[in-house]
């Protein structure tokens, strides 16, 4: 027991910030990306023998924190929001990110920031990003390509692109 507590901590260290970012980048908001975080690494615990031999439990957690949401989501979404209150807040400084990355990452469809947060915020290689999502390896390639394209016209400049002006 002492030692997968030793892992479980271990784990958790090296791994809480990099999820943190991914769920954020996701739900816009950093409370409740700190709490679907959380829980998700409350089950982690709770199921440490299975994710510790996942081939990427910090996958596990991510997917998991997001599952999450959307299951808090589908138990409430008939509940009429009050003016202003269900507005995303900023990203801080604190999560470690530009605020027009975050924000652009937060515009690409579902499946395409998925990839991104796996692939390129999580240093997933391509095979492991396509077993957690249940996609093909060619699949995650077109879908990171679309993103980075994407991403790429928000933040490179027309002119640098060979694009006249």
């Amino acid at each position: 027991m002492d030692r997968d507590r030793e892992e479980f901590a271990d784990f958790y260290q090296r791994s809480r910030d990099n999820c943190l970012r991914a769920v954020l980048a996701s739900t816009g908001s950093r409370a409740l990306a700190e709490d679907l975080v959380a829980e998700a690494f409350a089950r982690a615990w709770a199921s440490w023998h299975k994710v510790s031999r996942h081939p990427a439990p910090a996958a596990w957690v991510v997917r998991t924190a997001l599952n999450i949401r959307v299951s808090w989501w589908r138990r409430h979404r008939r509940e009429v929001p009050l003016d202003g209150h269900d507005q995303v807040e900023v990203a801080d400084e604190s999560a470690g990110m530009h605020d027009g990355l975050l924000a652009a990452v937060r515009r690409l469809p579902q499946r395409q920031r998925e990839v991104v947060v796996l692939r390129i915020w999580l240093d997933l290689d391509t095979n492991t990003v396509a077993q957690v999502l249940g996609i093909s390896a060619k699949t995650v390639a077109v879908h990171l390509s679309r993103a980075t394209a994407s991403l790429r016209t928000q933040f490179v400049p027309a002119a640098s692109q060979g694009v006249p002006s």
